[in-house]
């Protein structure tokens, strides 16, 4: 029995933790030091690319084509930046990503969870054909659906227009499969006492289980807006319109040539910068809560 367990069992606090440290063997504070160089090394092979987007955003398209990946400019320019928001319809793709997000992303959470819901209690035939159905969408590459997709909008009138890009990404087999197997974690009679009540199934998903799954919700939410924000394929097949361009799409047309002479490095690097921020901030703010998904349905 170790210090811990003994203390439990006499009653005792356990030992503040870095007493707990000192008792650590040669052998793993070795092994934790190497596991803490090999994250940071993979930490660095993740970030190494996104600082070469923020130092690349500041430098001229000479700097950025001699010297691509150098941290520091060697000559600092904010020309990017200024084009962007002179030159660049930055601010219409930015309204255009913002609608089309906040849409996708309610609608979502609502209707994901919903499935999810109605997968784990109700009781119909065919219910298993249908989650492995899911589960088999979830399998298939989304550059496969692309074209179907294409053919389908442009039969019923969709093509080039927000509901062409919003109507077919608003459920996702994903967020149906979170919610499910988060519901089945909860226990069902907790909504026992509300059938006894009166209440219908829409009141008691309403009012009794979708608050225990805010953890869930909080993930589902997370999901949704970085998944519907960075969508590209999708709007790529969805619309031809200038005037309909999102953050993503916008950004990929900043090819070379298009907005003057050079190869557009730095502005396209400025966007995309930009483009990272809020589903950066979001992430950071409900980090806590993704990494907990199961405290709801164990507090429950």
């Amino acid at each position: 029995m170790t210090t811990v367990e003994s203390s439990r069992v006499l009653g005792e606090a356990a030992p503040p933790l870095h007493q707990r440290k000192k008792h650590l063997s040669p052998r793993l504070r070795a092994t934790a030091a190497l596991s803490y160089l090999i994250l940071i090394a993979l930490a660095l092979v993740y970030i190494y690319p996104f600082l070469i987007s923020i130092a690349g955003s500041f430098k001229t398209d000479a700097d950025a084509t001699q010297n691509p990946l150098t941290l520091l400019p060697a000559t600092w320019s904010f020309r990017a930046y200024e084009r962007l928001f002179t030159t660049v319809p930055l601010l219409q793709w930015t309204a255009n990503s913002a609608f089309i997000t906040v849409i996708v992303t309610l609608g979502r959470v609502f209707f994901d969870s919903l499935a999810g819901y109605a997968l784990s209690r109700l009781r119909f035939r065919g219910r298993s054909v249908i989650f492995a159905a899911i589960i088999a969408v979830m399998a298939v590459p989304n550059v496969v659906l692309l074209i179907p997709r294409f053919l389908i909008l442009k039969e019923l009138g969709l093509y080039n227009s927000f509901a062409g890009m919003i109507i077919p990404i608003m459920v996702d087999a994903a967020g149906i499969f979170i919610m499910k197997q988060f519901f089945e974690s909860i226990p069902v009679s907790v909504e026992e006492a509300a059938r006894i009540d009166g209440a219908g199934i829409f009141r008691t998903f309403w009012s009794v289980v979708l608050p225990m799954a805010r953890p869930a919700l909080v993930t589902l939410f997370i999901l949704s807006f970085q998944g519907s924000w960075n969508e590209f394929a999708h709007f790529v097949v969805s619309r031809s319109n200038p005037a309909l361009n999102t953050l993503t799409t916008g950004v990929a047309s900043l090819t070379s040539g298009e907005l003057g002479n050079g190869n557009q490095y730095p502005l396209q690097l400025a966007a995309a910068v930009l483009m990272s921020i809020p589903v950066a901030v979001l992430f950071f703010i409900f980090q806590r809560r993704i990494m907990n998904t199961t405290g709801g349905a164990e507090k429950g």
